[in-house]
């Protein structure tokens, strides 16, 4: 579907959106160039962020583009082939993201409640085993999707009711047997949404156990604030993701849909960078050390 009806006002969206894109994309890569750049952003801390930068692009990438161009030519449908591709790098990247986001509140974790072993704890192995984890796990359950989509699926092409192939709403669509698509369903929000929900949970509730122990308060703030982007990042994100399916649970509207959708998809990957420059002095750093070198 398109978001608006008006011929006039689609290459406006589709300008504006755009725009979103290529500031997204742009502040994510100042992060990635930042960290790669600079010695001294080489900690477990912005390996993970240095990671989720690249994730935010892939995952904006699945959906944005596809969007300004079905604006432009007032484009409603979406070939099988486009559309399992579509959901499965989507998928991939959001599980990522994910997982990525449960790997950094353990890493706050160990630096708040255990800094003297920090470094032995977060060696540059287990970063590295982390990440890879991370994403062979998203590649299983983007492939899971996939492959439960082409067992109940016999179409070759598919109308869908937003600017992207939502997977809940091919689920949906392909698939009659209730029991089957709540099965997958619940099996994915157990191991990408409870657990990694859960861990972080966990991860602050040690750490606001270890931060109440400090006697100062200047300590207690120094600490916290380490912790303020990661879950300013962590709110956004899962926030966005609760809105989108609560919406879509009450509202019947496709084009309403679509705007929550949005929502979820490009408010936290654009916000994200910004998050994180914004309040950390390193990263602010070493971009004007960047930009020196590039002047």
């Amino acid at each position: 579907m398109v978001l608006s009806e008006d011929p006039e006002l689609q290459p406006v969206l589709s300008g504006l959106f755009l725009s979103m894109y290529l500031v997204a994309v742009l502040g994510n890569l100042l992060i990635v160039l930042a960290v790669g750049s600079d010695p001294r952003l080489h900690t477990p801390m912005y390996f993970f962020l240095c990671n989720l930068s690249l994730a935010d692009i892939g995952l904006i990438s699945t959906t944005v583009p596809k969007m300004v161009v079905d604006l432009l030519t007032h484009s409603r449908v979406i070939s099988y082939r486009g559309c399992l591709a579509q959901m499965s790098v989507f998928i991939l990247f959001a599980c990522i993201e994910d997982l990525l986001l449960t790997a950094m509140a353990y890493d706050r974790f160990a630096a708040i409640c255990h800094p003297l072993r920090y470094h032995v704890i977060m060696n540059p192995r287990l970063c590295v085993l982390l990440v890879f984890v991370s994403f062979l796990s998203s590649i299983f359950v983007s492939q899971l999707h996939n492959l439960f989509v082409l067992h109940f699926s016999l179409f070759r092409d598919v109308e869908i009711a937003n600017f992207f192939c939502d997977p809940s709403q091919v689920l949906s669509l392909v698939c009659s047997d209730t029991f089957s698509k709540n099965t997958v369903i619940s099996f994915v929000a157990t191991v990408y949404a409870f657990l990694p929900v859960s861990g972080i949970f966990f991860s602050y509730y040690k750490i606001a156990s270890s931060i109440l122990r400090i006697p100062s308060s200047g300590g207690k703030c120094k600490a916290f604030s380490t912790c303020w982007s990661h879950l300013s990042v962590v709110c956004l994100f899962y926030g966005s993701g609760l809105g989108v399916y609560l919406f879509s649970n009450i509202s019947s509207s496709t084009r309403k849909g679509a705007v929550a959708s949005l929502m979820y998809t490009v408010v936290p990957t654009l916000l994200n960078p910004y998050i994180y420059s914004l309040r950390n002095r390193d990263i602010k750093s070493a971009l004007r050390r960047l930009s020196r070198r590039t002047g």
